[in-house]
């Protein structure tokens, strides 16, 4: 961004947010919404719908990982740097069912070098946790933004 004044880090983290939500099909397809965002952490939100439904009758899993995996994908991207999971360790709670709105905080531990440890915790809007996601990043050479 040459030729303009140097962002302020919660500045840079959500100008790093909106050029990756606009290329995000996924997420915006299963009506993911980043809610918060700043350094290190992000959070965001999605509604249950009835096409996320397993044979059970319960929130498919791989919907509440991606929910969590967003939001993991935004708060390590926060800095410029292009970055990408380099591994993901989820634990489901409870079920989450049709209707149901959930929230994915997701929070920096630890950076070093290219590397990168990342906690995610997936809500009920009443609060009750549905998942534990522990994501590590590691970041390649590429820019978010030019």
């Amino acid at each position: 961004m040459r030729g303009h004044p140097p962002l302020t880090p919660d500045e840079l983290a959500r100008a790093c947010a909106e050029a990756m939500a606009a290329t995000d099909l996924a997420s915006r397809e299963m009506g993911i919404e980043l809610q918060a965002v700043g350094p290190g952490r992000a959070t965001t939100r999605m509604r249950v719908a009835a096409t996320m439904a397993n044979g059970h009758g319960m929130c498919h899993g791989g919907f509440v990982f991606l929910l969590a995996d967003t939001a993991f994908a935004y708060a390590c991207n926060t800095y410029g740097d292009v970055t990408v999971a380099s591994g993901c360790d989820i634990v489901f709670a409870v079920t989450a069912h049709e209707g149901d709105e959930l929230t994915a905080e997701a929070v920096e531990r630890a950076r070093f070098g290219r590397n990168g440890i990342y906690d995610v915790s997936v809500r009920r809007s009443d609060g009750e946790l549905i998942a534990e996601m522990r994501g590590r990043s590691r970041t390649t050479a590429g820019k978010i933004l030019s």
